[in-house]
């Protein structure tokens, strides 16, 4: 076996993947993996939105934060960003083909977490609390 096609695990989701490709898609899912992406492809899924507008719309995300995540997903080509040249100027951001079909993935991730936040905070109670004894 060419070592170019040699997997990058013997079983599991990592055996499909070339072993030089694998700092690639660990770099992807860093990136589609933090908190803000997934939100971000979350609220994105419903249209295009202006940057005010997408903020108000993913509690808790500094002006910065929103502004490090869209780049970082435009680079990606999971986000568009169109600037239109009015006065005054407005820029809007949506969803590539690509991210849209990210979408469904994300929202079942989001969707489980909002389903289970609870057992998993009451767990994590009873873990710390058994170390504090």
């Amino acid at each position: 076996m060419d070592t170019a096609d040699r997997p990058a695990a013997g079983r599991g989701p990592c055996a499909a993947i070339p072993a030089e490709q694998m700092d690639s898609v660990r770099q992807m899912l860093d990136r589609i993996g933090d908190k803000w992406s997934m939100l971000v492809i979350a609220v994105l899924e419903a249209g295009p939105l202006r940057y005010t507008d997408l903020q108000r719309e993913v509690p808790g995300i500094s002006q910065r934060m929103l502004t490090v995540t869209v780049r970082q997903l435009q680079q990606d080509g999971l986000v568009t960003r169109t600037a239109y040249a009015e006065v005054p100027p407005r820029v809007e951001y949506a969803l590539t083909p690509v991210g849209r079909s990210l979408h469904h993935v994300v929202a079942s991730l989001i969707t489980w977490v909002a389903d289970h936040h609870s057992q998993i905070r009451e767990h994590r109670t009873q873990v710390e609390d058994a170390g504090n004894t």
